[in-house]
């Protein structure tokens, strides 16, 4: 019996646990703070150097069996901006580098590199002992294929290519010395390379069948696909002979797991009945509503953790729209959401409510502007009385020149972003006498007016790098979409300002300056408010007692499976 079919099974009992898993919103609790792990000194979060590197040698041996809550739908890792590529590029794939403990960039397939002086050339030198797992050299040509793949309009890249937009090409300088020319210099070059989004897929496949990588990608990792069925899972064996782990994990040679088993598992309750009852090890998307459950649990493990750079949005104005294009009033719909509810309703206490721009365990991030949009119902009718919308309509509702204070509110279903966020955010707003309407509509309807700038407010979303350059990536104004690209300032906002310190901030490596740079750009985000964030961007994974060897990627602070073995006596 397959473990999803031991999943759907248990799918009765899920429904009647989840019947005690909720807690109105109102019982929310004030200034609610997150059980993540890590320790908050000052308002920065950081962790353990011990939780990305291995401790002790692993026993080797054995299969895995895994869930997630969602597929990526291909394996072309080049072709996604999916969450679940943070933990899944590292089972298939290796990059050219990676970050160590404290977020500085170390060695990976690339042993060292230099930069020029108008920081415009990187020099990498490479490691001349990989192969992929179809028997192809990685080398400078590997490199060149890789990042020309990236940018390659056919791959559509909605992530990689936009990290790499400033490369202009490459040289092979020999075998195993790669020269990358970017146009412009680009401070943040290396620490992309260092993401899963970026790995490095066997050269002959990108040339030779590279419709083939959506569904049996080849790379260089530390496992093998054995299989992959669309939205059911896949299973992944042992690369025999694999020993170029990042240095800092402190990995030698092979992955200790013989095997693993994906499972795709929708349903949150499936997922923690199946790990409760020994049917699954590890999942990768804990369920928050059962984590009280799952600490519990003497034979259950879970980790909370805190994805670097831009925290989960409630919801992105689109600033040329009615009326968003007033930061008065985008000033006041972010003070008047309450952040502690909504990451009740989501986190179950799990969540750290957030209010400012950067997470709190990313390079420069500065904690000084953390409550400027502090909830605050009367300072919201103060700005909106300000604003010229003092006058109210029958139902409550605030008008000004005979017309509404209202807007609508486009989005879909996640479980990241239940329906229920939405209309929590609805009744705050209605506190204030703000109508908001919501549009719950599929995803591909949401994408098509999202990258159409056809909505008022878009609700949700997170977008992830290892970086505060994901601030250029979702508020600068060259992160607009056009018809070449695929950019992530959804809300088309445009500030001077902020525009002039993040591009500041790509040219520089000074770590003074950047502080100030970063500074000044998260200070006009929450004077000039283009999104409301609304909590940290969490990883919840839990797994069975017998699975050992948990450390956690540099980059993403996602599990690092190569380290992972099993403790057969436990199990």
């Amino acid at each position: 019996m397959t473990l999803i079919t031991r999943l759907a099974r248990l799918a009765v009992l899920a429904s009647v646990v989840a019947l005690g898993a909720c807690k109105p919103a109102s019982e929310a609790p004030r200034n609610s703070v997150s059980s993540a792990d890590g320790v908050l000194r000052d308002g920065s979060l950081s962790y353990a150097a011990e939780d990305y590197r291995e401790a002790a040698p692993g026993k080797p041996g054995g299969t895995l069996r895994i869930s997630t809550a969602s597929d990526t739908t291909t394996l072309d890792v080049h072709s996604i901006s999916h969450g679940n590529v943070q933990w899944l590029g590292r089972i298939l794939f290796d990059c050219l580098l990676y970050q160590d403990e404290q977020g500085n960039i170390s060695p990976w397939l690339a042993k060292s590199w230099d930069i020029s002086p108008d920081g415009k050339t990187y020099t990498f030198h490479l490691r001349d002992d990989v192969t992929f797992s179809d028997g192809e050299k990685f080398n400078a040509r590997a490199v060149q294929i890789n990042l020309e793949h990236m940018r390659d309009p056919a791959t559509k890249s909605p992530l990689a290519a936009a990290y790499i937009a400033p490369y202009v090409d490459g040289r092979i300088v020999d075998e195993y010395t790669f020269e990358a020319h970017l146009r412009e210099p680009y401070s943040p070059f290396l620490d992309v390379l260092a993401q899963s989004w970026l790995s490095m897929i066997s050269p002959r496949q990108i040339l030779e069948a590279p419709k083939s990588i959506a569904e049996h990608a080849i790379g260089s990792g530390p496992f093998v696909l054995e299989s992959y069925t669309r939205d059911q899972g896949a299973t992944f064996v042992k690369r025999k002979g694999y020993n170029w782990a990042p240095p800092v994990t402190r990995h030698n040679g092979e992955a200790y797991l013989d095997r693993l088993e994906l499972s795709i598992v929708p349903e949150p309750m499936i997922r923690f009945s199946a790990l409760e009852s020994g049917q699954s090890d590890f999942t990768v998307d804990a369920p928050a509503q059962n984590a009280r459950a799952i600490r519990s649990n003497p034979d259950l493990q879970m980790s909370s953790r805190i994805r670097k750079a831009n925290p989960f949005r409630s919801l992105t104005f689109n600033v040329e729209q009615f009326p968003f294009q007033d930061v008065q009033v985008r000033r006041a719909v972010a003070k008047a959401i309450d952040r502690d509810g909504l990451a009740w309703i989501t986190g179950f206490g799990e969540y750290q409510p957030k209010g400012d721009f950067l997470a709190a365990n990313t390079r420069y991030y500065d904690p000084a502007f953390k409550d400027v949009l502090a909830y605050d119902v009367a300072e919201a009718n103060r700005i909106l009385d300000q604003a010229g919308w003092s006058e109210r309509d029958a139902r409550g509702y605030r008008v000004k020149d005979g017309q509404r204070l209202s807007a609508r509110l486009l989005m879909y279903e996640t479980g990241a972003f239940p329906g229920s966020v939405a209309v929590a955010i609805q009744a705050d707003l209605k506190k204030v006498g703000f109508e908001l309407a919501i549009d719950l509509l599929p995803l591909a309807q949401v994408t098509e007016r999202r990258y159409a700038s056809n909505f008022q407010a878009i609700a949700g979303g997170y977008w992830h790098t290892n970086t505060p350059d994901g601030l250029y990536i979702l508020y600068h104004s060259n992160a607009i979409s056009t018809p070449k690209l695929i950019g992530q300032n959804a809300g088309r906002f445009r500030d001077d300002a902020l525009d002039a310190a993040l591009s500041a901030a790509r040219r520089s490596t000074d770590p003074v300056e950047l502080a100030a740079l970063y500074r000044t750009a998260q200070q006009r985000l929450v004077e000039t408010v283009p999104a409301v964030p609304v909590y940290e961007s969490h990883v919840l994974v839990a797994y069975r007692k017998a699975v050992k060897g948990v450390i956690f990627d540099t980059s993403h602070n996602t599990p690092f499976f190569t380290s992972v073995w099993l403790d057969q006596e436990a199990r």
